[in-house]
């Protein structure tokens, strides 16, 4: 009886930590859906406090930061941000180089950055974003952000211009090819994977708008404005539709 009094005595530590952590993970979780994702924030941030190695809360931390920087107004806040989003899935990738979530985190952190850079900085990230995302879709083919993020990358490249053709030819031979129908087809999946994941929404109409499908445009629009708000850019993402939907 001893002999068992002191192993329970070694083992509820652990019991405790894996108790605080399940704890915190759920108020993050919480937090996020309000949306309060400064606060999310923290709470992720807390979880790695006792749990330093946990690939889901790097990655979750990733792209918060990578969401909460794209609001800020002031560049170096911005920035910063983005270097955390990229600290954070680099963390997560040393700790498994195969997890879908920390490929798909780093994907969305270099593709939040490479906004912020020059026509030459931007195509050379993309190949690295290209990469990222398709082991992410590769170990997981229902990461429907991963084929979001896919969808974006179609897009842009395939709307560069002349001079950005020219960049792409001269410094890096060309980039792997990329259309507006995968685009198109990438955002479709996605939205068949999250009906509720609003940003998915705007991009695919606009993939649809390029595609020469003005009226699946307008409906992909329609169809996301009554949604409810998941995330603290769903709100703004409604207003840019509605713009697009009255330029149209």
């Amino acid at each position: 009886m001893k002999a068992v009094w002191i192993m329970f005595l070694f083992l509820l530590p652990c019991f405790t930590i894996a108790q605080d952590a399940a704890e915190i993970l759920k108020k993050a979780e919480a937090l996020e859906a309000v949306p309060d994702e400064k606060a999310a924030l923290d709470q992720y941030k807390a979880l790695l406090q006792i749990k330093p190695n946990d690939v889901h809360a790097l990655s979750k931390c990733s792209e918060l930061c990578s969401r909460i920087g794209n609001r800020q107004a002031d560049s170096k806040a911005r920035d910063n941000y983005y270097a955390w989003a990229k600290n954070y899935a680099v963390a997560a990738l040393k700790i498994n180089a195969a997890s879908s979530e920390a490929n798909c985190a780093m994907a969305i952190a270099l593709g939040r950055m490479a906004l912020t850079k020059s026509s030459k900085e931007k195509l050379n990230s993309a190949r690295q974003i290209k990469q990222y995302t398709d082991i992410a879709l590769q170990q997981d083919a229902n990461n429907y952000k991963a084929w979001h993020v896919l969808g974006k990358w179609h897009y842009e490249l395939s709307i560069l211009s002349m001079l950005e053709r020219t960049i792409v030819k001269v410094f890096f031979g060309g980039l792997p090819k990329a259309s507006i129908n995968e685009s198109v087809a990438a955002y479709e999946t996605a939205l068949k994977l999250s009906p509720g994941f609003i940003m998915n929404y705007l991009e695919l109409a606009k993939a649809y708008r390029q595609a020469g499908e003005k009226q699946k445009a307008i409906a992909t629009i329609n169809a996301m404005l009554p949604l409810p708000n998941r995330t603290e850019d769903d709100a703004a993402i409604k207003e840019e539709g509605r713009a697009l939907l009255r330029q149209w």
